[in-house]
């Protein structure tokens, strides 16, 4: 989500920050300039192919993510999936074939995955602004200043729109306006994790993660919370062995219940009201899992794809053959749960069996951002830029 000293890929310093060794950081992290993983990964091995990936089309979205990886994954809404690069290039395809709709050039680098809906694209910046365009044309309805960089894609319920910050900051912004509602500020640790959780926002509440490993269910009309939980503890003598951050952005179903995953500590089903812990599970995962049907679909720190019984936490299955290929968050495609890896192959797994059922490689320069998904179409972007459409058949 790595260098032998202080990567700036893995781990984030947002004020006091201390020296942490080499050796460290080397087992936990490797080589970010080369984005190699620390620990040596499972070869690819050939498999019974029973389901393709076929290319639709490809288009280059400027430079890519930088040396940095920042996490710019792309979202689609309706017939128009959204792009970007990290040096401000923002561009919108026909999600069916390629056809370019618009390309900008704002004046400052992007930092953060893009988040469109209700016809507006929102995205964050390393100089800690939030932009809001409009999906027709590229053109900029507002910008508004937050504390410090954005990594994660603003999340937005039908009057706010909240931005977590990499000092652990909180900003409710107006999606009118841009203007701020409230602000919620967290304690930081000393290291984390390079990135921040992502908020789940639904009308009423916020439910938001911490560095820290508390979680927080904010009331979305004044930022109070309502209550909060220490979902994983920090351990050992390090810093990088107390790193407990949830990372990845909180599940929440109709009924009423709530997955969180965190590193260092678990994956929690909570019931969303009050808190109370309905199980938990001994997983390490910075990503953000997803829901298929009643399987939980958890990708581990190890490049472990595990499937959970979302009302036990039982595990229904585990594949390991993608181990310590360092993959993205898991995606869901047409019965297919999708990953990509270091190496920039994209991988499909049965999502009730968990066996390898399809593969392809889009660019080696490799894939850390989250495909966005469509029925069985995907939508890849490689860390050069590279957006590559692929279509799961059967």
């Amino acid at each position: 989500m790595i260098m032998t000293s202080l990567p700036k890929s893995l781990f984030s310093k947002p004020s006091l920050r201390i020296a942490v060794g080499a050796v460290a950081l080397a087992l936990l992290s490797g080589c970010a300039s080369k984005s190699e993983p620390a620990y040596t990964p499972k070869e690819l091995r050939s498999f019974a192919e029973t389901s393709s990936l076929n290319g639709v089309w490809s288009r280059n979205v400027g430079d890519g993510f930088g040396r940095a990886r920042y996490p710019i994954a792309p979202a689609r809404e309706g017939d128009t999936i959204f792009a970007a690069d990290a040096n401000g290039l923002v561009a919108a395809f026909n999600a069916d074939n390629g056809n370019r709709k618009w390309e900008i050039e704002l004046d400052t680098p992007i930092s953060s995955a893009l988040n469109a809906i209700a016809g507006q694209v929102y995205l964050g910046t390393r100089n800690g602004e939030v932009i809001s365009l409009d999906q027709r044309d590229g053109s900029v309805n507002w910008r508004s200043r937050v504390s410090s960089e954005v990594l994660a894609a603003p999340q937005a319920n039908q009057q706010l729109l909240l931005v977590q910050s990499v000092d652990g900051q909180i900003t409710a912004l107006d999606r009118v306006s841009g203007e701020e509602r409230w602000v919620y500020a967290s304690s930081q640790p000393s290291l984390t994790l390079r990135g921040t959780g992502t908020p789940m926002v639904i009308d009423p509440v916020s439910f938001v993660g911490f560095a820290n490993g508390r979680l927080a269910t904010l009331d979305n009309r004044n930022g109070q919370p309502l209550w909060e939980l220490q979902i994983a503890t920090p351990r050992g003598r390090s810093d990088v062995d107390r790193l407990v951050d949830l990372a990845g952005q909180p599940v929440v179903t109709p009924d009423g219940r709530l997955f969180v995953t965190s590193y260092n500590g678990n994956v929690v089903a909570l019931e969303a009201t009050r808190g109370g812990v309905l199980w938990e599970s001994n997983l390490s995962s910075r990503h953000t899992p997803i829901l298929v049907g009643n399987i939980l679909l958890v990708v581990t720190d190890d490049s472990h794809v595990v499937g959970l019984n979302a009302d036990s936490g039982q595990e229904v299955w585990r594949n390991d053959d993608l181990e310590d290929r360092w993959l993205t968050a898991p995606a869901f495609a047409d019965g297919r749960v999708v990953v990509g890896d270091f190496e920039g192959y994209v991988h499909l797994l049965d999502a009730r069996e968990g066996t390898l059922v399809g593969r392809t490689r889009v660019h080696k320069s490799g894939i850390s951002v989250r495909p966005a998904t469509e029925g069985s179409t995907i939508h890849v972007q490689a860390n050069n830029g590279r957006l590559e459409t692929l279509e799961v058949t059967p």
